[in-house]
């Protein structure tokens, strides 16, 4: 099994933070998703979502992150189950403040254009949660 963090930083408007991947990957290339990662050994999965946030968009959070849950997955491309760990943000940034340091692009998209991108795995499932969750609604305040 792997465990993975991701981050779903919501703006003012309620648009999520979404990351197009380029065709480099080994697990859902060319796909649109959250940034996010592995958990690697010895961190905590909220460490993973500051790191791996961090190292893909530049955005370093000191605070703020709030759990969103927990979820296991069957992933066809690691032939077995994964965990993947949702953390989530209010941020008042724009495409401007965020560096793409991995895929093709990373953008703020509108949440009724987020469940119409070619999605990855972890994406179909955590999104549609996600965007009708109580936590969505309170962030987008």
């Amino acid at each position: 099994m792997h465990r993975f963090s991701s981050v779903a930083l919501v703006d003012r408007r309620g648009w999520l933070l979404m990351q197009e991947r380029d065709e480099h990957p080994v697990i859902d290339p060319e796909k649109w998703g959250l940034p996010g990662g592995s958990i690697e050994p010895g961190e905590t999965p909220e460490q993973a979502a500051h790191r791996e946030l961090a190292e893909e968009t530049g955005v370093e959070l000191t605070s703020g992150l709030e759990a969103a849950g927990e979820w296991t997955f069957h992933s066809p491309a690691c032939g077995g189950d994964d965990t993947v760990h949702l953390f989530a943000a209010a941020v008042d940034l724009v495409d401007a403040d965020i560096v793409c340091g991995e895929g093709r692009q990373m953008v703020f998209v509108a949440p009724r254009e987020v469940l119409e991108k070619d999605l990855t795995v972890s994406g179909r499932l955590l999104l549609p949660l996600f965007l009708t969750s109580p936590l969505y609604d309170r962030l987008c305040q």
